[in-house]
Formats: C-alpha cells, structure tokens, sequence
C-alpha cells in the first residue's frame, strides 16, 4: 500500500499544494516561481524515489522567504502524514554526497521529536533566483514540521550551486533510507513503543 498525502496550506503570504509519494519512482512536478528551489526539489524527488507534485503561489514580489519555509513546512506535514504510524521503517538514515567539489553530509532520525543542526557557510548572496540563506530556513521548516532530527553537514565546498545541490540530495538519500520497511521490523524501531 503506497504511502502518499496531499497537503493544503494558505495563508496572506503563500498558497501551497504538495502531493507526496514515499513510494514512488522519483517523478517530480514542481512549480515554486523560484528555478534554481524547483531544481532543487526535482534533485530531491529523483533521487529520494519519491514521486512529488509541488505547486505554490507566493509573495515573490516581496521576495523569496515565505515562499521557502513555508514549502518547507508543507513538504514536513506531508512527510509525516504519509509516514502514518512508522511501523516497520528504519527510522534512521544518513548519507554522504559527493557534487564535485562540494561533499554533503546529512544524517536523520524519524524520532517525532524536531531538531536541526546545520552547518554551512555560503560565499554567495543568491544561486539562481535563491536566496543561499532560505536553504537553511526550507531545511529548519521541514525538520520541525516533520517531527524529525535532521542534521546537514558541508563537509567542503567552494562553489555555492553545488554545495545546495549535495544538501538536497543528500537529504533524499537519507530520508529514503529512514523511510524503508525493513521486514525484521514487526512494530516501531524504538523501546518506547512508539515515534
């Protein structure tokens, strides 16, 4: 049984849709109004294997801010609604991406608990129509709204595109292997009882 959710959210500043498939092939539709975060989030679906459909409308006349946090909250609503009750998933992944010179790490804990650790520092002001400053904030969104321990590392980096590129690729590699059944997991991976 696919594990997928349609999420809504609109306030003044934004209105958000994302359908969310944790087990899909990696299929991506993705309509933010920002290129470079479109390309980021297609990178996210590809290599996650998750099949994604984002649309948003926001304030770009303002600028870019609400437009990446508050995808990033619906993007964390809709990771944990799809979750459902996390039995059988391995809650636990990281991954460490390669981007040319740039070396990502990202380690996550699908605990229910939110916490966020990053730890980059950006040369340049915007890549594309980004603000390199809102990567951080789509990310702190996501973890909080999700219930998740996420924790984004740049390892090394000198060229800015490819430092966020390896970000978000490296969160999808992670999250898809949080997110995997493993079949010797017959309740939740905890001795709580519950995440």
């Amino acid at each position: 049984m696919a594990r997928s959710t349609t999420v809504e959210r609109k306030t003044k500043e934004t209105d958000i849709s994302i359908i969310l498939n944790l087990d899909g092939t990696g299929k991506s539709e993705i309509h933010t109004g920002i290129g470079f975060f479109d390309h980021m989030l297609e990178g996210f679906s590809k290599h996650g294997f998750f099949d994604l459909k984002v649309t948003v409308t926001g304030d770009l006349n303002v600028d870019g801010h609400h437009t990446a946090e508050d995808t990033g909250i619906v993007l964390g609503q809709a990771i944990r609604n799809a979750l459902g009750d996390k039995v059988g998933i391995k809650r636990y992944g990281y991954f460490i991406l390669p981007m040319d010179d740039a070396l990502a790490l990202c380690s996550i804990d699908l605990c229910g608990r939110p916490y966020f650790d990053f730890d980059c520092t950006f040369t340049s002001e915007m890549v594309g129509g980004l603000a390199t400053e809102l990567v951080k904030e789509f990310f702190y969104a996501v973890s909080y709204s999700a219930g998740m321990n996420l924790h984004i590392k740049m390892l090394s980096g000198e060229n800015n595109h490819h430092m966020i590129e390896a970000m978000f690729k490296s969160f999808a590699k992670a999250l898809d292997e949080a997110v995997m059944k493993d079949e010797r997991i017959t309740d939740v991976l905890s001795t709580k009882g519950s995440l």
